[in-house]
């Protein structure tokens, strides 16, 4: 860094000012051309070169998506589909020989909302432990997921429907071949996600396009393994969906679709109806039949789900739920719903198993079969993790009289030490929990291994009593946690 700028491959970077933590961020820095226009649709790429000096001080346009969730604004930076940029926090005593460590975090959202500027993600806490943290945005909902025969016909690949996973590969090629100008080490990058995208980072490890592209990672709360609640789709499925969506909106050419609005395109499925596909090229088959056969990227893995996922996705929240819980079970398990009652019985304890059951279709399963499979069939070391920690969240964050425990999501904003990304009712002990996890996380970032000095002992899930790790004020482990209930759900979904 000379002069008051640094060069990556596309031209000159302005250098940020240090902040209170020692670290310097760099936000909006394009990975990929625009998607826009003819790109729409098509894999993401290159970035134009530009002259001058980049001042990369504001955070790129969100991705084009609407209002879902509560806890994630996507219209405070505005929406755009020239939203493929990514941000970058590295200690300001770095230079581009430093080799630090890589964290690479996938925003979650449901495939359909949220971005890397979100505050929960931010990476200066992190970075000042001696890590490079990039984060990044890619297409959402129909704009990164759409198959359609139309689009499948014009690929070299002959697929579609893969925008936003390709979106996630030129990232990372982005990141191997500039992070050390950015003090980073490109032999050292960690991808990590929540919910969406854990989901991401286990087909991350499962595609060919992406298995040298990344050395460890981290998983939380999902993965795309089997639900019955939303099984991936094959190519063929997924072109039915496209087609009957430009149906809707009258489009029957490629050109068609490109000429169509945003707005149209997300008014015609504002909600949660696009979902990654085995489309042939980034995946080959499904995740669960890679990983079977070994061949998924061999790196150390971290996974693991919170304690009361199923606060928020209870299958008495399920459309199908509305003639009762046993008349639920019976549609999705047919013959065998007398056994998933004996795992989750109804009567009495009807509100407690339709958490646990919800919690386990949607969320802990898929986390649990990605654990065991790279177990069975990798050499890399593995951690399970279970976060416990229950935020105390203002009145009026949940509805009166909800008991939300350590719902989905909330871990994030202790991993990454954002505590003040919310207005959650902070005390000494969140604190701790907070220095606790974003210690584990760190140290996994840095040897593949997540203990470290001052922190409680957190054993391989390699051993024969496949221990997890309560994480809590008061850590413990625990041993052969759920398993039989696990590997019973295995033999009715796998």
């Amino acid at each position: 860094m000379a002069n008051g700028s640094f060069e990556i491959d596309t031209g000159y970077i302005g250098i940020a000012m240090p902040d209170a933590n020692g670290v310097r961020s760099y936000k909006g820095i394009p990975y990929a051309a625009p998607p826009i226009g003819n790109l729409r649709w098509r894999p993401p790429q290159p970035v134009l070169p530009w002259s001058g000096v980049r001042t990369c001080d504001k955070f790129g346009f969100n991705a084009p998506q609407r209002l879902l969730f509560d806890d994630i604004n996507p219209f405070e930076l505005g929406v755009s589909e020239d939203c493929l940029t990514l941000n970058v926090w590295t200690p300001a005593s770095a230079n581009s020989q430093a080799k630090l460590p890589v964290l690479f975090y996938v925003h979650g959202g449901g495939f359909a909302v949220g971005a890397g500027s979100e505050k929960r993600y931010w990476g200066a806490r992190p970075a000042s432990q001696g890590i490079v943290v990039v984060t990044m945005n890619y297409r959402l909902n129909a704009l990164g997921h759409l198959a359609h025969p139309a689009l499948t016909a014009e690929s070299e690949t002959a697929s579609s429907g893969n925008f936003a996973k390709l979106d996630l590969v030129a990232a990372l090629h982005r990141v191997q071949k500039n992070i050390a100008s950015f003090g980073g080490d490109p032999g050292a990058i960690t991808i990590a996600g929540e919910s969406a995208g854990s989901m991401y980072v286990s087909m991350l490890m499962a595609s060919p396009l992406a298995r040298r592209l990344f050395h460890r990672a981290i998983g939380e709360s999902g993965a795309q393994f089997a639900s019955p609640e939303r099984p991936m789709q094959s190519l063929a499925e997924a072109e039915e969906q496209g087609l009957a969506f430009a149906k809707k909106l009258g489009a029957k050419t490629a050109d068609e679709l490109r000429a169509l609005s945003v707005d149209a395109i997300l008014d015609a499925n504002p909600g949660l109806g696009f979902w990654p596909i085995v489309d042939g090229h980034f995946l080959p088959e499904k995740p669960a039949a890679i990983f079977a056969k070994g061949q998924q990227a061999d790196v150390p893995l971290l996974a693991g789900w919170n304690k009361d996922e199923g606060f928020n996705f209870t299958v008495m929240n399920w459309p199908s739920a509305k003639k009762g819980y046993e008349r639920l079970v019976q549609t999705l398990f047919g013959a065998r719903a007398g056994e998933v009652l004996a795992h989750y019985p109804g009567g009495p304890s009807t509100a407690a198993s339709a958490r646990e059951l919800g919690a386990d279709l949607v969320i802990n399963h898929s986390t649990w079969a990605w654990l065991e499979a790279h177990r069975k069939t990798a050499k890399s070391d593995v951690f399970r993790y279970r976060f416990d920690r229950a935020p105390k969240t203002p009145k009026g964050w949940f509805p009166e009289g909800a008991d939300a425990g350590a719902f989905h999501s909330c871990e994030i904003l202790y991993v990454m030490n954002n505590l003040d990304a919310f207005p959650w009712l902070v005390d000494a002990d969140d604190q701790r929990v907070a220095a606790m996890a974003s210690g584990y996380w760190v140290n996994f970032v840095k040897s593949g291994n997540p203990n470290g000095k001052g922190l409680p002992l957190w054993p391989s899930y390699r051993e024969d009593a496949r221990p997890t790790l309560h994480i809590d004020v008061n850590s413990t482990v625990s041993n052969n946690a759920e398993k039989i209930r696990h590997e019973f759900l295995a033999s009715v979904l796998d």
